[in-house]
């Protein structure tokens, strides 16, 4: 587990961060989304095919499972059977399991978003733009997790989530991690905005990583059950508390 006094020290450094210098640096980077859905499918990793991976905390859960149902309901004429469970949204985070997939038992730290039997985002749809051309699109693009929606940048802080991959360029304490929308054009009112974000997105993984060593005890647990540790406290697979 993390040191909370030291995970304290890097809340104040997030809470301190510069709006207006961090959009400095994501201009200087500059970024277009170009909607190529890279991001939400899964990659070839060095043991073959590895699925999307983004860290989703029990709130966005939650938030994310009422927005899928609206969706459901609006495009269907029976609300009653639009239902997402916990598991449809989220997944155990893979890493520290033995099988990365949350089927053997263990105990993880956070959860992340379902993914389909591609290993793309469960959310992730291919549509077509005004061309006709294929484009990603998000089902749940207006209440999709910070890590999203802050994609491709994350900030140089200790034990702030960093998405998959090595960080292809950087500015400061701002890093860009590879996506093709890099180097592009961004406004100024957009590198404000995505820069806001990304600070609201450093602030919170560090306040739930804090909580997360706060909360965290020792369950005991069956044989073949998967514990997942979050800033709620240890609950099971289908997010109902132990």
């Amino acid at each position: 587990m993390s040191d909370v006094p030291s995970l304290e020290t890097e809340l104040d450094r997030a809470r301190e961060l510069s709006v207006s210098e961090l959009a400095d640096a994501i201009e200087s980077i500059g970024f277009e989304c170009t909607r190529c859905g890279a991001c939400c499918k899964g990659h070839a990793g060095e043991n073959g095919a590895e699925p999307h991976t983004a860290t989703v905390f029990p709130d966005e859960v939650r938030r994310i499972q009422d927005a899928a149902v609206e969706a459901e309901t609006d495009s269907g004429p029976d609300a009653d059977d639009a239902a997402y469970d916990w598991r449809d949204v989220a997944r155990p985070m893979p890493y520290g399991l033995p099988d990365g997939d949350g089927s053997s038992e263990g105990e993880t730290f956070e959860w992340a978003l379902q993914t389909d039997a591609c290993g793309d985002c469960t959310f992730y749809e291919e549509a077509e733009d005004e061309n006709g051309a294929s484009v990603g699109a998000c089902t749940v693009h207006e209440d999709r997790p910070l890590i999203c929606q802050t994609y491709p940048f994350s900030v140089a802080l200790d034990n702030t989530v960093q998405p998959m991959g090595e960080a292809v360029d950087e500015a400061g304490i701002v890093r860009a991690h590879e996506c093709e929308g890099l180097g592009r054009d961004i406004s100024r009112e957009d590198a404000e905005a995505l820069a806001a974000t990304l600070k609201e997105r450093a602030i919170r993984e560090l306040e739930e990583a804090i909580a997360v060593s706060e909360q965290y005890e020792p369950v005991d647990r069956e044989s073949g059950t998967v514990v997942v540790h979050d800033s709620e406290g240890a609950k099971r697979i289908d997010g109902t508390d132990f």
